[in-house]
C-alpha cells in the first residue's frame, strides 16, 4: 500500500478525494514501513487502550470463605461519542441488501499485495516482507469477532507470474486460497483483487499500452476466476485497484480537460470490461457474481467523471462501484495537516458528508450501490480521540447513505509513516479498541 505522497495531493480536487493511502507503493519516508513482529505495545505512539482485567491472588481457605472481588477493568480516557445522521432513502433491491450484510470491512493490507521484493528468494516471503508477519487463522477470527462482516484480501500478481500469457505460480495462487478460505470459513465476505499490477510491463490504463493491458488483465483474470469458480456470493471480485498513470503529473488527480487524462478514462473504462467479460465466461458462480469496479484511482473524483462508465454486463444489477477515500485528507491522509477532528463540528463532518452525497446522488439513487473499499485515519500524535470520533462520523454517514466501508489496516504503527494498524498481528490483539468500538457503533 504505502508510498511517499506526490505534492500534488495539496490541489483541491486531491483534497476532496482523499487519494488512496491504500495503493502506491509501500514506501514511506524513504523507507519499508515494515512492522516487525510486535510483542510489545510500548513502542506505538499512540495509547494502548486494550481492556485488561485485575488479577485477584489466591485467597488462603478459612473457616468461613471470603468473597472473592469482582475483577475491576481499566476506565478508558476516550470517549465513543453519539452522533445523529439523517438516513436517506436506499433502494430496497438485492444489491443493497446484499451491501447492507457486508456491513464493515477490514483490509488486509501490506500483505499479499507486498511487490517488486526483488530482495527475497522465495515467492511465498512476499506475504511478509511489508507487514512483518504471515496471516493466521487466529488473526481471521479477531477480524471477526471485533464486528466485522467483511474481508479486503488486495493481491498483487506480477511477481508470481511467468510466460507471455502470465501464467499465476501454484504456489502463490494456493497460498491466496488458504488466506481467502481462512475468511470465508469464520463467514466472512472477501474481496479479492488485483492489487499493485500496474506497470507498463502488466497493465497501464493508457491508449499505448492497452493491449498489452487488456492482455493481462484477461490472462489473470481468468486464472483467478477458475480457481475461486464455486465459491458462493460470500466471495467478490475486484477488477482493479487505484488504476491510474503512475508517475505523470495527473497519477492522483484528474484534469477532466486534459486529453491524457480522458484517455485514461476511456482506458480504465476498457479494463474493467475485459475483467468483467473474462470472469462472466468462466463456469460455477461467476456468471452472476458480484463485482466491484473503480473509475480513476478509485477515488470518488474517480467515479464521478463524466467519462466513467459501468462495464455491460450480461448479470442484472450485480455491479458495485469502487471507492477509496481518505478524507477529509488533512486529517485523513496528510502527514502535515491536521490531527484534529470533532464529531460536533459541522465543518469537520461536512469533509466526510460532502463526497458521499455526490455519490448518494449519481450512484444510489441510480441503483447503482457504492463500497468504499478502503478509508481511515493516520495515527498522529495525540489523535486517538480524534481517530475515535471520525471512526463513528465516518460510518454513520455511510451507512445513512446504504455504502458500506473497508479500514484500511496495514500492521504498521511506529514511526512518522502511514500508520494505520489497529491489530498487532503478531498477537492478534485490538491496540486500539475504542476506535473499533467507533466503527462497530453505527455500522448495522
Amino acid at each position: 500500500m504505502f508510498r511517499k505522497k506526490i505534492e500534488c495531493l495539496a490541489l483541491a480536487t486531491v483534497l476532496a478525494a482523499g487519494l488512496a493511502a491504500g495503493c502506491g507503493d509501500q514506501k514511506s519516508n524513504g523507507e519499508l514501513n515494515v512492522t516487525p513482529e510486535i510483542t510489545s505495545p510500548g513502542a506505538i505512539s499512540a495509547p494502548d487502550v486494550t481492556i485488561t482485567e485485575a488479577v485477584t491472588p489466591e485467597a488462603t481457605p478459612t473457616a468461613e470463605a471470603t468473597p472473592t472481588p469482582e475483577p475491576t477493568k481499566t476506565e478508558s480516557k476516550y470517549e465513543v461519542p453519539d452522533i445523529t445522521m439523517e438516513a436517506k432513502d436506499v433502494p430496497d433491491t438485492e444489491a443493497f441488501t446484499f451491501v447492507k450484510e457486508m456491513k464493515i470491512g477490514w483490509n488486509l493490507g501490506n500483505t499479499l499485495d507486498a511487490s517488486d521484493c526483488t530482495w527475497l528468494d522465495d515467492e511465498l516471503k512476499y506475504e511478509s516482507a511489508w507487514c512483518g508477519v504471515i496471516t493466521t487463522p487466529g488473526l481471521i477470527t479477531a477480524v471477526k469477532e471485533a464486528g466485522f462482516n467483511t474481508i479486503r484480501i488486495p493481491v498483487s500478481w506480477h511477481n508470481h507470474v511467468s510466460g507471455e500469457d502470465f501464467a499465476i505460480s501454484e504456489v502463490w495462487m494456493a497460498r491466496v486460497k488458504e488466506v481467502v478460505d481462512m475468511a470465508i470459513n469464520e463467514g466472512l465476505y472477501v474481496i479479492l483483487n488485483i492489487h499493485h499490477d500496474v506497470d507498463a510491463a502488466y497493465y497501464y490504463p493508457t491508449a499505448e499500452h492497452l493491449d498489452t493491458s487488456k492482455h493481462y488483465v484477461s490472462s489473470v483474470w481468468k486464472q483467478i476466476a477458475e480457481k475461486f469458480a464455486d465459491y458462493d456470493e460470500h466471495l467478490i471480485f475486484e477488477t482493479l485497484n487505484e488504476p491510474r498513470m503512475i508517475g505523470s503529473n495527473y497519477e492522483w488527480w484528474i484534469d477532466p480537460n486534459n486529453e491524457s487524462c480522458k484517455d485514461a478514462i476511456a482506458c480504465i473504462n476498457e479494463l474493467n470490461q475485459t475483467a468483467l467479460d473474462t470472469i462472466r465466461a468462466t463456469a460455477g458462480n461467476n456468471p452472476t457474481r458480484y463485482v466491484m469496479v473503480p473509475g480513476y484511482d478509485a477515488s470518488p473524483d474517480g467515479a464521478l467523471n463524466a467519462g466513467f462508465s459501468l462495464p455491460e454486463d450480461s448479470a442484472e444489477n450485480k455491479l458495485i462501484v469502487s471507492v477509496h477515500a481518505y478524507t477529509p485528507y488533512d486529517f485523513a491522509l496528510n502527514e502535515g495537516g491536521t490531527n484534529k477532528f470533532d464529531s460536533d463540528n459541522a465543518a469537520d463532518v461536512r469533509g466526510i458528508t460532502g463526497f458521499m452525497d455526490q455519490l448518494y446522488e449519481h450512484f444510489i439513487k441510480n441503483n447503482i450501490p457504492v463500497v468504499i473499499g478502503e478509508f481511515g485515519a493516520r495515527a498522529k500524535s495525540g489523535n486517538v480521540q480524534d481517530r475515535v470520533d471520525f471512526s463513528v462520523a465516518y460510518i454513520a454517514a455511510a451507512r445513512a447513505r446504504g455504502i458500506t466501508c473497508c479500514w484500511w489496516d496495514n500492521n504498521a504503527f511506529i514511526g512518522n509513516g502511514e500508520n494505520f494498524g489497529l491489530i498487532d498481528r503478531a498477537s492478534s490483539k485490538w491496540k486500539f479498541e475504542e476506535i473499533v468500538t467507533g466503527l462497530m457503533k453505527y455500522a448495522e
